[in-house]
Order: structure tokens, then sequence, then C-alpha cells
């Protein structure tokens, strides 16, 4: 019996089996799985009176609240598309994504109310619906009956999620109900108990890392609480309030806990498992973690294409571990692939690299979760894919055990006189200066070594720091080839894109612009 596989499931199975339980926590606005379930079901129908066809695109400009979480299942359920937008994009990019996209509805928060004149110049043919003053009512007119799967394409596109931008315009990826329930199904297989757990959404729904979570969370039955923004004191409360089990952080979002004047001041006892992606992690990081917090702290790995997740630093039963600082190695990598996903790290002709986590390559993956491509760009599709494997970009080594350790972005190697310098592994042992909030390295041109890295630092309040320090600091620590040959210390912030990454193009531009750079391919 074949039948078809949509995350539309995954709300079913939580209304039929955790009907009565508590299931989506939005500040003071508490649902029980029922009530969540008849409000997707109701804008469903709504989005159907409203005109809504299968195959169209239904926009989200919102932070985290259970309005955007019922939109994934009410867009869907109406034979849309759901496509949530970033919300930390200008109006330039976003107006450039509506142009593409061709959305018939837009929902905004009022936050962004100043924007929506623009975004209507920019795609005229859309209603916009305002989340805050008009979304209740919109509800209202809709009715709350039971979508029938069965009639579903599990082929059709299900999701549309534009990629960051980080080298150009963003890419729409195209993500069908198939490719989005084999991915919940192997992470809910991977990382969940069941029934029990309450999910923080700590990260961005808009972001990869935080939409792929949603599905698992819905389908087991998990209290999910939403967090609008996030700020480090009101993670730590709700971490306490509402005992949360298990949440997801990038590794500027876990400095920024372990920085908080709050740590130490809630109960964090609940939690079993914290789970860093979206950057490179590193072994400090994950040691420090676990410090602060009573659980298991997981590097893992995954791209927007991929739904997004791949890999993670899940121990694995091949594996014995030499010592604590092996654990915190092991746990800080980008891990080995999760079922349904085959990870290669190979050179330019597609052949494996040495598994000696010393030979670099790029990281190919072949799988269920894979996209479907990228939206009304099949040329763009075609440059990614290889057969059935589609290329990252990311460069990495690996060992004997296929555990991957991500080493940069292929375009974030630095070639300095001939030698490959990650990027990464420098910014890692800079940042264990005591004085250094944080750093990114870049390559800028130099007549003589082709690049040479430059390190743009920000220093903690109250400390100091200058270039000697920095220097003396890395004697023995990084080979001096690939000590940055400059400083940049910067007195705001690093410039960071939605998903909390360091804009490196950004930094880069100072030392490049009207200059060709040459890319590791």
């Amino acid at each position: 019996m074949k039948i078809p596989l949509t995350p539309i499931r995954c709300l079913y199975r939580a209304l039929d089996l955790f009907g009565p339980q508590e299931g989506v926590i939005n500040g003071p606005s508490r649902f029980t799985y029922a009530q969540f379930g008849e409000r997707c079901e109701r804008l469903a129908s709504s989005l159907r009176n409203a005109g809504v066809e299968k195959g169209d695109r239904v926009g989200f400009l919102s932070f985290n609240t259970n309005r955007l979480l019922e939109g994934y299942y009410g867009a869907r359920m109406a034979g849309a598309i759901v496509m949530p937008l970033n919300v930390r994009l200008t109006p330039m990019e976003l107006g450039g994504i509506l142009r593409h996209a061709e959305p018939v509805l837009l929902f905004y928060e009022s936050d962004f109310a100043p924007l929506v004149s623009h975004l209507q110049a920019a795609w005229p043919r859309m209603r916009v619906i305002n989340l805050d003053a008009e979304y209740e009512n919109f509800l209202a007119e809709g009715d709350a009956r039971r979508v029938d799967f069965m009639a579903m394409d599990e082929d059709a596109i299900c999701e549309l999620f534009y990629t960051s931008g980080s080298t150009g315009m963003p890419k729409g990826v195209a993500l069908s109900h198939r490719t989005l329930y084999l991915h919940n199904m192997t992470v809910a297989g991977t990382f969940y108990p069941e029934g029990d757990g309450v999910e923080l959404h700590t990260i961005p729904l808009f972001h990869a890392n935080g939409w792929g979570r949603p599905q698992t969370a819905t389908m087991l039955g998990l209290k999910q609480v939403m967090v609008r923004r996030f700020e480090p004191s009101n993670v730590l409360r709700l971490i306490a309030e509402e005992r949360a089990t298990s949440l997801a952080l990038v590794p500027t979002m876990a400095g920024a806990l372990l920085a908080s004047p709050d740590l130490g001041k809630f109960d964090m006892s609940s939690l079993r498992s914290i789970f860093i992606g979206g950057a490179a992690s590193s072994p400090e990081l994950i040691a420090r973690m676990e410090a602060a917090f009573p659980c298991q702290v997981l590097a893992g790995y995954g791209l927007t294409e991929t739904s997004p997740v791949v890999s993670s630093a899940r121990k694995k039963p091949t594996v014995t571990y030499a010592d604590e600082a092996d654990r915190y190695r092991h746990q800080a990598m980008a891990g080995w692939p999760i079922p349904g996903t085959e990870i290669r790290v190979v050179d330019a002709e597609m052949r494996d690299v040495p598994r000696d986590m010393a030979a670099i390559g790029e990281v190919v993956i072949r799988g269920d979760n894979v996209m479907d491509g990228y939206y009304k760009e099949p040329a763009a599709t075609s440059a990614v894919m290889t057969g059935a494997w589609f290329h990252t970009g990311d460069m990495a080594v690996w060992d004997a055990e296929n555990y991957i350790h991500i080493v940069d972005r292929q375009k974030d190697i630095i070639i300095s006189g001939g030698e490959n310098i990650s990027s990464i592994e420098v910014e890692r042992v800079i940042a264990m200066h005591p004085a250094v909030a944080e750093t990114a390295v870049v390559g800028a041109p130099d007549p003589n070594w082709g690049e040479i890295p430059v390190a743009f630092v920000h220093l903690k309040p109250g400390l100091a720091c200058d270039e000697n320090a920095l220097a003396e600091f890395l004697v023995g620590k990084l080979a001096k080839f690939k000590s940055p040959r400059r400083y940049e210390f910067v007195a705001e912030p690093l410039p960071k894109g939605g998903t909390g990454k360091v804009l490196k193009r950004e930094l880069r531009e100072k030392f490049w612009a009207g200059k060709e750079r040459r890319v590791q391919g």
C-alpha cells in the first residue's frame, strides 16, 4: 500500500495521539495539539476561500510565533507552497525574492509594516495580511475540516526557502512533500525520544536549522515553545519555566548564552541535549557548553538544500574516545551521516580524498533529503549536481569512521603562497584568547603571496588586547604561515546574516573591491 509521504501526516499523528496534550507555546498563548490542528485546518480553508490554488506561493514575514508554525501546515494543506522569509534581509533583497517567487499572498507581522508598501511595489500582484491585526479574523472565515492527504502528490513542491544570498541573489530551494517527510523520519529516529520532550525553538523558523525540526517535534507530540527573538536571558528563563529538554543553536548563540550575566541563575536540569549547527563549532565551545549546561552538546551539519540535517557528531558504536579531549574533538565535528544519507569528501574529479583527517576535499551528499532543485533555475540546479550527488561547496577532511570535519567554505579557503589555509581553524585559535569576543578571518590580496590572512577582531567589553599580544598568543598554537599578517580591531560586533553567520563577503569587500579573487575548486 503506497501512502503519500507528506508532513501533513506529522500533524495528524499529533492530533490523533496527543490531541489533549499541550503542544505549542507562544508567550502567554498556549494551545493543545487539538487546538493547534484546528487552527491549521481553518487556515487551509480560509486560504482556499481566498482563491489560493494548488502550487501558489504563500509568504510569511514573521519572527517565531504559533502563527508562523500554523502556516507551515495550513498553507501546504491548502495545496500551496509555504515560503517563510528571512526577516533580516533588506527591503531590496526581499523585493527580489518576491519578484522571483511571485507569491499570491504575504502574511506579515506589524514590526514589518513599514516595509509593506515597498514590498507591494516590488510585487504588486499579492494580497497582504497583517498577522497581528487581521489574521484571527481571516482564520475565523475558514472551517476546521480534515484534509485528505491520500489525494496529495508527494512529489509536489511543499516548501520554498531562499538561501541567505552570501554569494549573490538568494536562490529558492524547493523541497517536496516526500523530501521533507523522509527527512522528518530520519531525524526522529536518530535524535528524539517520543512524547515527553519540550523543544525550544530558539533558531528562526525561516532558517534551515530551525525549520528542519517542527515536523519531527509535531509528529512526536513534543511541546514546542516559540522563541520570538533570541535574547540570552529570556532563553535561559524559558528553559527553566517550560522545562525544555532540547534546543538548537548556532555557535554565536551558544557564545551569547555563555556570556550572559544570567547564566547560573536558572534551573537547567531539564535539558537532555543541545545541538549546534549552522557554522563550524570547536572542541573548546563544546567543553564550555557542557560545563555550563547539564546535558550532551553535539555539533551537526546540514544545508538548506538538504532539508537540512545530514550528519551529527553523536557517539558511533565503533569509535572509542581516547580521553575527554578526544570526546570534545569528536562532538565538535560535523559527525557521521544520519540514515538515508550518504556523504563523501572528494577531489575535483569526484574521487574520494584519503581518509586521513589531512587531505581536503569537497563534501558531496546523496540522499532522500536532498532538495528537488532551485526554484525556476534549472541551470543553477545542474551546476551543483553530479548525477545524484549534491555539491555543498564545503571543504572538509574525514576519517576511516566516516566522521566529517568541515574546514571551510570553498570560497573562504585562503590560498597563500600555494598553501591552503582554513579560515575556520585560524578563527578557532584566535577565539581562545580570553579578551576576544568574536573574530573572522578572510583573505586579502598580496603581490608576493597571492593572498594573506587578515583577522577582524571584536573584543569583550572592558578587556584590552592589541596586534602584538594576539600574534604572541598564536605562537606554538598555529603554524606561522597560517597566522594573520594583519589585524583589524572593530568596535562593533561583526556583521551577520539572518542565520547568525558572520558575513565574510562584507569583510572581504574592503580588500577586494575592483579585484578578481581566485576561489578554491
